[in-house]
């Protein structure tokens, strides 16, 4: 990106990354699988594989659904009242279905804010 475009905005990024879509362009695909990141977008080219997400969506996804769900559901007394054996599978189940269905989104997301920050890899970046 040259220096004369404007600065890219933080909202585009992260609306075509929870689309799975490439921050840069939001026509290729981001994901070759379900979280393997295309090294390049197929529509424009742009490096996709250079945005250090690392651990951040696995910590973010945690931190929406223990804060959104877990937490709220220990305030209804049946958690407590019935079987474990009935609890277990009655809300683990659900809740391991929603953090594999968030964790691709919130990882685009995250990429997609790191490339509208331009942080990119330690090793991509100019000494």
């Amino acid at each position: 990106m040259s220096e004369s475009q404007p600065s890219p905005s933080l909202l585009t990024g992260l609306k075509r990354g929870l689309m799975h879509r490439c921050p840069n362009c939001g026509d290729g695909r981001l994901y070759m699988r379900y979280l393997k990141v295309d090294p390049e977008c197929e529509a424009c080219g742009h490096e996709l594989g250079r945005y250090p997400a690392d651990d951040g969506p696995a910590y973010f996804t945690i931190l929406l659904v223990g804060h959104l769900l877990v937490a709220p559901l220990l305030f209804f007394p049946w958690i407590w009242e019935a079987s474990p054996w009935l609890v277990a599978p009655l809300t683990l189940i659900p809740l391991a279905a929603l953090t594999l269905l968030l964790l691709p989104r919130v990882k685009g997301g995250v990429i997609g804010a790191l490339w509208a920050i331009k942080l990119r890899k330690a090793e991509d970046t100019p000494a």
